[in-house]
């Protein structure tokens, strides 16, 4: 599908075209801030919640829905699928990678706020699961992609030992505040998990999470920046109780 049209999510046609950054429907005539793309897939053992959580219905035109048969294919398609002000909706956070490497590409370098219960800085070597989702920030940390000084890793609260040792050693900060003042360009990857579970539906749920409150006003804070530029949803649950707070927390990013 070309980026320069959508399916419409009111009324389900293919003519949702580009306007600026955002996308206006020919049919039913109702515009939208931002573009969506799908990455139903999850890399990992047990993952089927999260793959079907991506078809949630969110109120964004539809731009692409990435399947690809290994992660390097789906890094590259969503880089290459993302619209001028892309919302991602994945079912894992392997999914940010792809989005990450385009937004750099477009943008020249692009600090990440990494809102999540877990690290996501595992390698090969020192995962304890083999699951490629609990990898993602370390991938684009590894690859160069990231820098640690602009990268902010905020609510994790279940680390495993060699993730906490590259943390330190690599500096990577949990106050957005700095990452908002010296990054001129911001991504937000916000897996679902850092909420409480008492908030919402996720796929692992931790105890002791931030509030739907909290997560808002540091979006907000995004927003106020004049600095995103692209965000990715990750880490839900098949739940549609979920849309309504999913798209308040959109909302409060400016889509």
């Amino acid at each position: 599908m070309s980026l320069l049209r959508a399916r419409c999510p009111r009324c389900r046609t293919l003519t949702a075209v580009a306007v600026d950054d955002g996308y206006e429907c020919h049919s039913c005539g109702t515009s939208f801030v931002a573009g969506l793309v799908r990455v139903p897939r999850a890399w990992g053992d047990g993952g089927e919640a999260m793959v079907e959580a991506a078809a949630l219905a969110l109120d964004y035109p539809e731009v692409a829905v990435v399947e690809e048969e290994t992660l390097a294919m789906q890094t590259l398609a969503v880089a290459s699928d993302l619209p001028a002000r892309p919302l991602v909706l994945g079912g894992c956070c392997c999914s940010h990678v792809g989005a990450v490497e385009g937004l750099a590409a477009r943008h020249g370098r692009v600090g990440v706020l990494w809102l999540d219960a877990h690290g996501d800085l595992n390698t090969p070597d020192t995962t304890p699961s083999g699951n490629e989702w609990g990898m993602p920030l370390r991938m684009l940390l590894d690859r160069g992609t990231i820098d640690p000084a602009e990268t902010v890793l905020w609510g994790a609260r279940n680390l495993d030992p060699p993730e906490e040792e590259f943390i330190a050693a690599a500096g990577i900060g949990d106050d957005p505040g700095p990452l908002l003042d010296r990054s001129g360009a911001v991504y937000v990857a916000l897996d679902f998990d850092v909420l409480d579970p008492d908030e919402l539906a996720v796929f692992m749920p931790e105890p002791s999470g931030a509030s739907l409150d909290e997560v808002e006003q540091i979006l907000t804070g995004v927003r106020e920046s004049g600095k995103l530029v692209g965000a990715g949803f990750t880490g839900l649950a098949p739940d549609p109780g979920n849309v309504e707070k999913v798209e308040r927390l959109a909302t409060a990013l400016g889509y």
